[in-house]
């Protein structure tokens, strides 16, 4: 199959009759998505905006790529070299050039695979990603192998919000832990502002410190514009199915992503509102919120992880060791759906009848057709 440019990016297409999505060769950026709800185009997921500019050889290619959704490995900026080993920001998997294995179409489902021979650290990844017919769903499996040491990993799914305040409704599964970063995530020093007041606790979304004093919901977005923020969450280790959620009311729809907890253990939420002055962003990256599904502390990198820090040191992971000659199996499923006036906000995602059943703080619930069995099996 021939890539195609699509906003600045040779990307390979998949689709069904719900679902079209772009896979960047470089990267292996996994957007635009565009659902087909109903007769209505939904596009959640964040494009950067100079993605068709003129470019900085300078610049990363993560940042020149940017876009819906990515897998990072290692996650985070990876400033501080570890034992050696200097990968680049969310490493190789979110940088280096992608290699089309095939797309296999079968029983109603057409997979995407993809793979990359790491550099940094010596290893493969295979990628695939697969729509089912009939469904608005996007399944990712990213298989690790040949590779030996600690290691971090995750998801970086991007999206952007309507410019209304408060547009989204945000809510996840229960967490046991809810930090905000140790440090201010950008300082005005370096044409940066953060508002979230660093190294605090919380155990609710809609109540977390800023440095003013003031009390910020985070369970509502857009908010806050002009700061650059970033939080993390440790999931319940006893619930297997976790879940991050987004219903936009006034837009008549829910976003959804489902994760193993026993694999990646965290939920980092970044919160881009205007908050960044210098290039490429200048001003001009609003209204978007990653909801990155990670093993990692915060967003610093693996040297920061592998090593003890308040959250490992509470029981809860950072990092984990691979073995060569063992794999690394990584499954996330992302999707929309539609819902009806006052369905409010996302309280539950839970197993049901062919699929999941999404419960609103109305008590209503829709049914979502699709293979929650994916998750634990890695098999359509």
């Amino acid at each position: 199959m021939d890539t195609t440019l699509v906003a600045g990016q040779p990307s390979w297409k998949i689709s069904s009759d719900r679902v079209e999505a772009w896979l960047t060769e470089t990267g292996g950026h996994l957007g635009p998505i565009s659902f087909d709800l109903h007769g209505r185009t939904i596009q959640p997921y964040n494009l950067a905006p100079w993605a068709e500019e003129p470019f900085d050889p300078e610049l990363p290619p993560i940042l020149r790529v940017l876009r819906g959704d990515f897998f990072c490995m290692p996650f985070g900026g990876n400033s501080t070299p570890f034992s050696g080993e200097h990968h680049p920001a969310h490493g190789d998997t979110a940088n280096s050039r992608w290699s089309l294995e095939d797309v296999h179409e079968e029983a109603g489902s057409t997979t995407l695979h993809a793979s990359l021979a790491t550099q940094t650290r010596n290893g493969r990844v295979d990628k695939y990603v697969t729509l089912r017919q009939g469904e608005q769903v996007v399944y990712q499996r990213h298989v690790v192998s040949r590779m030996s040491g600690v290691m971090t990993f995750g998801h970086h799914a991007m999206l952007r919000f309507p410019d209304r305040e408060g547009s989204g409704l945000v809510s996840t599964s229960p967490f046991v832990i809810g930090r905000t970063a140790p440090e201010p995530v950008e300082l005005p020093s370096n044409r940066g502002y953060s508002i979230l007041k660093p190294d605090t606790s919380f155990d609710s979304l809609d109540r977390v410190e800023t440095v003013t004093g003031e009390i910020a919901d985070l369970s509502r977005y857009p908010a806050r514009r002009g700061f650059e923020d970033l939080v993390m969450l440790v999931n319940d280790p006893e619930r297997r199915l976790a879940w991050t959620a987004v219903s936009f009311p006034d837009d008549g729809y829910v976003w959804f992503a489902l994760k193993d907890a026993t694999v990646l253990r965290q939920t980092i939420f970044w919160i881009s509102n205007m908050g960044r002055y210098y290039p490429p962003w200048n001003g001009r990256h609003l209204n978007v919120m990653g909801l990155e599904e990670v093993t990692s502390y915060f967003h610093y990198g693996l040297a920061e992880s592998a090593v003890e820090n308040p959250i490992s040191v509470a029981g809860h992971p950072t990092s984990v060791r691979l073995r060569e000659v063992e794999e690394l199996d990584v499954r996330y499923v992302m999707g929309v759906a539609a819902v009806q006036p006052g369905f409010g906000r996302v309280e539950d995602i839970a197993p049901g009848a062919g699929g999941v059943s999404i419960r609103g703080s109305s008590g209503t619930s829709i049914e979502v057709p699709m293979n929650v069995a994916f998750l634990k099996l890695g098999q359509i």
